[in-house]
């Protein structure tokens, strides 16, 4: 099978978690080829490099979205109509909230861009800045978007054309090719498998662990933008979301709270399929397997030092953990700097702000640390320590997460935003209690085998650590459980298995192709071997419950029905034709006597199922002909007789004579 693999600020750039699960499901699945087709996210990402990819992957496609893309194109006037009502479409489909209208200008964009190149010169224009301005007065706009000026035209229409730099790619048409093509997330990363679907009828997979539209909704509630340029965009992204959930032919949410994001945006429950990310179980195996590893007055932070981490509501909840429990510590594991709110889990989309925002945030908790906790010393001549540290991942007091975790018994999340918790699950496989918000999935992720209390309440995060460390015993039965239940549900090896599910259910169940070559599975590949594949080479040809001079009702027999069958088709081989020639017809249909299964699954190009048994049998008869050409050997009685014993030869002789 070929898979189409596409993706937007990751696999094989990224060293994230956006990297590690498309890797991971690359090179577990490697009886299959793929395809990848990435855009790139800035210039420090490509000059970083690519990982190392397997042998099985056969193509490698990248493109940038943050480079200048100007082509040198111009449309004559016959093209530069068409492009005027295809984005006047585009545009009044987003400030009108009319999805309609929005997909037709989408479609009608990447038609024209197909057959001219390019869309880049086209869509940075005087005509579509005035198209967009005009639905931006229209009456069923928006009132911040009725009040853009031209500096917000000119911004949105600049972010419109790196967004839709995609139509301009080649890429779907080589994607035509391919069995299965698989986004592994979704806006911009989708569009090229959205047209391949339009264009070729090419089955489309979309797989979100972090929903793109409300990362999207995040990063730009921390950008310091116009009014009317949010609302625009917010709008394009919840038009393209709504589009691609409606043409996807199957979704995989990586938890609960991205599957209810994807049905508010119109996504069929018939469609929806919850695959939970995988993560290598081995590296926390020694961790796990140790229950007394680990200091038991301990608080363990790890994460990205974010302020949608809510580290500073932590301190606080410490200071009344520490009033209540003197020996307790809280250690702080900074896995890397934020750059803003966004989602937590693989596939998030990027986070909004500034590369300063973070470091300042972890300057500001540095700062309240050390004003909540002053450095204590048994004397004045003493130095004392602080109970909060500071601390880095890859060191060599803690070169790994692993260690990291299992410096303590208790494992502590305070985010207030939330996607698919990483940290929570990777605590969970070192058996660690652990205490966190109500946020996102983190609820679905732990079950039952953790604490869980609201977020913004540091009183509450305080009580719940306090419990736990006073209590080590319920702490090793909750970590044990999590870890029973993290091998369960968030292993590679079930992520892997999910999605090779997903590809076969979609290559055996994918619609037709438009060029004409039909649904996949639909001619089975028994109906090209010659001999009955289900009958055993030992089984006598009489030995059902017909007999060999009397053919089953339904089902043409002996040369003079079927002349293009050869003289061997009568019993035996002439059962070829019967997977692709329309359902059984009963026991009688097999001259074993055993009902063959395989018959009734497909349809075959000449049946007709509303025919009764007369009619069966006719069509059968016309039918196999043109299937008996398919054999692969031009003459399918000596094949036979090289694979029957000499027993089914002899039976065989006895059952021709006695028909004569």
């Amino acid at each position: 099978m070929r898979i189409g693999l596409l993706t937007e600020g990751g696999y094989p750039y990224a060293t994230g978690e956006a990297r590690l699960w498309c890797d991971r499901l690359v090179r577990g699945l490697p009886q299959h080829e793929f395809e990848l087709y990435a855009l790139s996210r800035s210039a420090e990402q490509e000059e970083r490099g690519r990982v190392p990819l397997p042998s099985h992957v056969t193509r490698v496609r990248t493109a940038p979205l943050w480079a200048p893309a100007d082509d040198g194109r111009s449309y004559r006037r016959r093209e530069r109509r068409r492009f005027a009502a295809a984005f006047t479409e585009l545009v009044r489909g987003i400030c009108g909230a009319d999805p309609v209208r929005f997909a037709d200008g989408l479609y009608g964009l990447a038609a024209l861009a197909s057959e001219q190149g390019g869309l880049y010169a086209a869509l940075r224009s005087e005509t579509a800045v005035r198209a967009v301005e005009s639905a931006c007065r229209a009456p069923e706009a928006s009132r911040e978007v009725q009040r853009a000026q031209v500096a917000d035209l000119l911004e949105f229409v600049d972010e419109l054309e790196r967004m839709l730099r995609p139509l301009s790619l080649d890429w779907y048409e080589e994607l035509s090719e391919v069995d299965v093509c698989h986004a592994a997330a979704g806006g911009v990363a989708a569009l090229p498998g959205l047209l391949a679907k339009r264009f070729f009828g090419v089955p489309l997979l979309v797989t979100e662990y972090g929903v793109q539209l409300r990362a999207h909704y995040l990063a730009q509630s921390a950008r310091d933008e116009r009014p009317a340029v949010r609302a625009l965009l917010a709008a394009f992204h919840t038009r393209l979301a709504g589009e691609i959930y409606a043409q996807a032919d199957l979704l995989t949410p990586g938890n609960a709270h991205a599957r209810r994001w994807q049905e508010r945006c119109g996504a069929s429950r018939e469609r929806l399929r919850t695959v939970y990310p995988g993560m290598e179980a081995d590296r926390f195996a020694a961790v796990g397997e140790d229950p007394a590893c680990g200091d038991p007055h301990t608080l363990v932070w790890v994460g990205r030092v974010d302020p949608a981490k809510d580290l500073i509501a932590l301190l606080h909840a410490f200071a009344e953990v520490r009033r209540a429990e003197p020996r307790a510590r809280l250690r702080i594991f900074a896995t890397s700097v934020g750059t803003g709110p966004g989602g937590a889990g693989p596939g998030a989309g990027p986070g909004g702000g500034h590369h300063e925002v973070g470091h300042g945030y972890l300057a500001d908790c540095r700062s309240l640390a050390a004003q909540l906790f002053p450095d204590e010393a048994a004397d004045a001549h003493a130095v004392g320590e602080n109970p909060v540290t500071f601390e880095e991942i890859g060191g060599p007091d803690v070169p790994s997460p692993a260690h990291a975790y299992g410096s303590g018994r208790v494992v502590v999340l305070s985010s207030v935003i939330e996607g698919f918790p990483i940290t929570l699950a990777e605590a969970m496989f070192c058996g660690r209690a652990t205490v966190s918000t109500d946020v996102g999935a983190v609820v679905e992720v732990i079950g039952g085998t953790g604490l869980v209390v609201p977020p913004r309440n540091p009183r509450a995060l305080a009580e719940a650590c306090v419990t736990l460390l006073r209590d080590p015993e319920r702490a090793q039965r909750l970590g044990s459980a999590a870890r029973a239940r993290a091998l369960e549900l968030f292993t590679v090896e079930q992520n892997v298995a999910a999605f090779q599910d997903a590809y076969l259910r979609l290559l055996a169940h994918g619609p037709a192709r438009p060029d004409g070559a039909g649904v996949p599975f639909e001619q089975p590949p028994e109906a090209r071997v010659p001999g009955h594949w289900a009958t055993p080479t030992w089984a006598a040809p009489h030995s059902g419950s017909v007999p060999p001079s009397a053919p089953s009702e339904g089902r043409a027999a002996g040369p003079a029905s079927d002349p293009a069958a050869g003289p061997a088709s009568a019993p035996v081989s002439g059962q070829v034709d019967a997977p692709a020639g329309g359902a059984a017809a009963g026991p009688q249909a097999d001259v074993t006597g055993a009902p063959d299964p395989g018959r009734a699954a497909v349809p075959g190009p000449g049946s007709a199922p509303d025919a009764g048994p007369a009619g069966h049998g006719a069509g059968r008869a016309a039918d196999r002909a043109p299937h008996a050409d398919q054999v692969s050997h031009p003459d399918p009685a000596p094949y036979a007789d090289r694979v029957m014993v000499p027993a089914a030869r002899a039976a065989r002789a006895a059952g021709s004579e006695a028909s004569a």
